[in-house]
């Protein structure tokens, strides 16, 4: 499976992570090709300190020329975000280069009831957390590309569905 020396790294470290993007809008039901794999983590201190260490051990590192503690400051964050238009941190494998992991530089929408809504589907032994249907509508939304208006229509359409009203 794609992705799982990650999902296994963090599900073992318990960090507070959701799947977001197209690989969730997949693992709901509505097919979509992507190759990334997009987070929203939660970015209280020490889960951050722990998810930063997580793919730092397994082997993954920033896309860009910095050391990846500085993710930790809020400051440089928030830095990355007025001076270089930063949404995602984007950290890549050198062994595995088809695996690019992207988190939020800053949760778009608000980490814990998010967190509070998860899906979790299980593959073999490991838990994997997906933002609920309604939180990934609000993500894409909020994002506004051409590909996000088409998953929201097929995501809605799964929604009425789960509810029996389609």
């Amino acid at each position: 499976m794609l992705y799982e020396e990650p999902f296994r790294g963090l599900q073992v470290a318990r960090v507070r992570y959701l799947i977001v993007g197209a690989l969730a809008v997949n693992l709901h039901g509505v097919p979509r090709m992507t190759a990334d794999l997009d987070l929203m983590v939660d970015m209280e201190p020490d889960n951050l300190r722990t998810f930063i260490h997580t793919l730092d051990t397994l082997g993954y590192r920033p896309r860009d020329p910095v050391s990846p503690e500085a993710f930790l400051d809020p400051a440089i964050r928030s830095e990355w975000q007025t001076q270089k238009a930063m949404i995602v941190f984007t950290w890549l494998h050198p062994g595995r280069p088809y695996e690019e992991v992207d988190h939020f530089v800053e949760n778009p929408i608000e980490f814990g009831p998010a967190y509070g809504r998860r899906v979790e589907v299980t593959v073999g032994d490991i838990r994997i957390p997906l933002a609920s249907i309604f939180d990934l509508i609000a993500l894409k939304r909020l994002s506004g590309r051409e590909q996000d208006r088409s998953d929201i229509e097929a995501l809605e359409q799964l929604q009425r569905l789960e509810e029996g009203t389609a």
